[in-house]
């Protein structure tokens, strides 16, 4: 795992716990993906060869999620798979998304990954709920760009 400037290990650390918590709750897959800037000017095109690279359209239930941040730019989104906008309204990552906004803009970025985090499995668990077979399908690391 490489140190990034924006968090440290324990850090990095509480993010994955919560979405080892939260992936309890839910068969959806939720990913954290982080760099300085986003290379790409299109964010949307970023976060999408993201999800192909991280393997993320290859869950069962197409269920995955990206939370993609790249925070030089002030840019971050969050991306769902396909089997998520098939199930759910077309708002349905707006709660997610302003529960990270108010802390990205605090630049509190452990409370805004892991309350989105939270957030996006509380949502998923309506439509996805956890299986009695419900592997890990994706790793639960954060990935850095």
């Amino acid at each position: 795992m490489s140190q990034p400037h924006l968090l440290s290990y324990e850090e990095q650390d509480q993010i994955i716990n919560a979405i080892r918590q939260t992936e309890k709750l839910t068969s959806g897959e939720i990913k954290v993906h982080i760099e300085k800037k986003c290379p790409d000017k299109d964010p949307v095109a970023r976060v999408q060869v993201i999800f192909e690279k991280l393997e993320m359209n290859q869950t069962r239930e197409r269920n995955g999620v990206l939370l993609y941040l790249a925070y030089e730019d002030h840019i971050f989104y969050v991306y769902g798979d396909k089997g998520i906008y098939e199930k759910t309204p077309r708002d349905f990552w707006e709660s997610t998304k302003e529960k990270m906004r108010l802390r990205f803009a605090r630049e509190e970025f452990v409370e805004g990954f892991c309350e989105g985090i939270e957030e996006a499995g509380t949502q998923l668990a309506k439509y996805f709920p956890e299986r009695n077979d419900n592997p890990n399908e994706l790793s639960d690391d954060i990935s850095f760009g």
